[in-house]
């Protein structure tokens, strides 16, 4: 990636430097299709390489030339009723029917808006009734009442793959709606981002900006045709959205996963071996953890993108793909910096975020909006090419998309991110956290993320999170939970405590040190303050263990219980309790995955422990196994 730091005209080496960094400007592309026709672009490949493989599915396979047929099935379904601009829910997973659509509703000039196969029947219905979105595709029986009663067209398309609805079709809303959020000309798709109200907000995203995005990823990653891309990223989180268009756009194909990949690093390791995958995508929580395992034999994968959390773990020498830790906030069109994460590189911080894609603008900027010198901490701005529209809500855009700051040219507006960061002297930015992680104790403002860092140097822990504890009284503590790195004498709290005062102010040192196996994760993968929170509140208040059935009779069940219950952040979970009604999702599984073989030896899959009906079941299990495995001298 070819990128350069700005620098302020007329200022001198001895000048700090502003933090205002461009990334280059857009290449110039071989004569073809039409470079801000994302379709057009798309339509190339169908002309030029129809029987190419688009979409593969274990062993099921779909040219450029059956998917395109499936997508004008599509258009020509739903032509007349719907309009170009109006939004289109999709309910789907990963799936050949999911690109169909995609295309399809694309060439309707109909803006994608990606919901998840299962986002839930409030949620959808929320957030449906509140945008009057007029369309949802998907699974009949998973739709809200109000579209099941209305007018239903059953969409002829696969139903087979891993991931696939057994039927699909577009419904249509019964009745009045509220009134549709518009969204603005140019809208290729549109996607829910979390808001402080707990209302999701609606990001609308222009072809422009991920045409220009697109680009890009082609270039930095080699992109070319033949090429393998995963289709991994979960539908209701836009960077799915690079993987499906990045291999349509550049004659690559889709390899869609079956669902264990998600929560099994063996099983995730063995599908990229499988399925030939080039280019892969990965949350930061997985990646982390495939990381921490030995790498494979993968000669196939070349680059292995990681994005959506502080990424905290740089490869060893022996991981073979490139490593990037990607960096973008929806309104700037998935990916606004990128940092390629070498294996020697320096283990005592994080890997940086890095440095602008190409088109992008990103400042660093104080409380009053004015750019800090390199090397000053401050809240991250980005403008540019990659910005989106903006939100559907005008008086939200307005909020937080505002004029850039004095000395930032190349930008009409920039992007209020609300992450805290610090541009080195050579251009490169490092995260720091968010600036509404920041607290108040004692009269010292905090910022979580700091704390966090100070407990990491500790040679001992592999990761911390730190929440914070209103008491009755009035008063602010802080509680640091702890993940001792694997195998490893555990640290004592003592010692722990005397390390951060080494790091931070006093006011800033926590009260409680809680020792963990694993972090419990929130839908998009980072971790969950609330629920340590709220296992920490259990123990203070003296809730104890289940009785009777619930509580452990063996070693093996009291291990399983308290991973679980560390997993999920609930001390009230029984060994009669199921896992996954328990609140265990994909990552918190593959979580467990990992604590069952770090203490017991015993490699579990995925699918293995979602069949057992509850944690003494799951606690037996691991027993059958280590004492298969002593009986083979293993």
């Amino acid at each position: 990636m070819s990128t350069s730091a700005h620098e302020r005209p007329g200022s001198s080496p001895q000048d700090a430097p502003p933090s205002i960094a461009y990334g280059a400007a857009p290449r110039t592309v071989a004569a073809g299709p039409d470079r801000s026709d994302i379709l057009a672009r798309y339509e190339h490949w169908v002309r030029g390489t129809p029987d190419a493989p688009a979409v593969e599915d274990g062993e099921l396979s779909w040219s450029y030339a059956e998917v395109d047929a499936l997508a004008r099935v599509v258009t020509e379904s739903l032509r007349g009723r719907v309009s170009p601009g109006d939004l289109v829910g999709v309910c789907l997973d990963r799936s050949a029917a999911l690109v169909a659509v995609a295309v399809g509703l694309a060439r309707l000039g109909a803006v994608y808006l990606p919901l998840g196969p299962r986002p839930g029947e409030h949620r959808l219905a929320t957030v449906t009734e509140r945008l009057g979105v007029p369309c949802l595709v998907g699974d009949p029986a998973l739709l809200p009442a109000s579209y099941r009663t209305g007018d239903t067209l059953s969409l002829p398309l696969p139903a087979e793959g891993a991931n696939a609805a057994g039927s699909v079709v577009a419904a249509f809303r019964a009745g009045p709606a509220a009134a549709a959020q518009t969204a603005p000309p140019g809208t290729f798709y549109a996607v829910l981002t979390s808001g402080s109200t707990g209302t999701p907000k609606a990001v609308a995203v222009g072809g422009a900006s991920f045409g220009a995005l697109l680009d890009w990823y082609h270039a930095y990653t080699g992109a070319r045709p033949g090429d393998r891309h995963s289709l991994l990223v979960g539908v209701s989180f836009d960077p799915h959205l690079k993987e499906l268009w990045a291999a349509l756009t550049s004659g690559g194909t889709l390899s869609v996963p079956p669902e264990e990949v998600r929560w099994d690093p063996d099983a995730l390791t063995g599908w990229w071996r499988r399925a030939g995958v080039s280019i892969a995508v990965l949350p930061t929580p997985l990646a982390e953890t495939v990381l921490a395992r030995p790498w494979p034999e993968l000669p196939g994968l070349r680059h292995l993108v990681v994005g959506g959390d502080r990424l905290r773990r740089r490869p060893t020498p022996q991981v073979t793909a490139r490593v990037h830790n990607a960096y973008g906030p929806a309104e700037a069109t998935v990916v606004t910096t990128a940092y390629h994460v070498e294996a020697d590189g320096d283990d005592s911080a994080p890997p940086p975020i890095g440095t602008p894609v190409d088109g992008a603008v990103v400042c660093v900027t104080d409380g009053a909006g004015r750019v800090v010198p390199r090397g000053e901490s401050g809240e991250l701005r980005v403008g540019g090419g990659v910005l989106s529209l903006g939100y559907l809500d005008a008086e939200l855009t307005a909020a937080r998309f505002v004029a850039p700051p004095p000395g930032v040219s190349g930008t009409d507006r920039v992007y209020r991110t609300g992450d805290r960061v610090r541009m080195r002297p050579d251009g490169v930015l490092e995260f720091l956290g968010r600036l509404d992680d920041q607290v108040k104790v004692s009269g010292v403002r905090i910022e979580l993320a700091e704390v966090e860092a100070a407990f990491e140097h500790h040679p001992g822990v592999r990761r911390a999170a730190v929440a914070v504890r209103s008491a009755a009284d009035g008063v602010t503590r802080l509680v640091a939970f702890v993940l001792p790195v694997p195998g490893e004498p555990v640290p004592g709290t003592d010692e722990l405590i005397r390390e951060a005062r080494g790091w931070l102010p006093e006011q800033a040192v926590p009260a409680v040190v809680r020792f963990l196996d694993t972090l419990p994760l929130d839908a998009n993968g980072k971790v969950d303050r609330v629920s340590l929170l709220a296992a920490e509140e259990a123990k203070t208040d003296g809730t104890t263990a289940p009785e009777g059935d619930g509580a452990p009779r063996t070693p093996t069940e009291e291990l399983v219980l308290r991973l679980c219950r560390d997993l999920l952040g609930s001390q009230a979970i029984g060994t009669g309790d199921n896992f996954a009604a328990a609140g265990g999702n994909s990552l918190s599984t593959a979580r467990l995955l990992t604590g069952i073989e770090e203490h017991c030896g015993v490699r579990l899959r995925a699918p293995e422990v979602l069949r057992q009906p509850d944690l003494r079941a799951l606690a037996a299990l691991v027993d059958t196994r280590r004492g298969a495995a002593d009986l083979a001298g293993v």
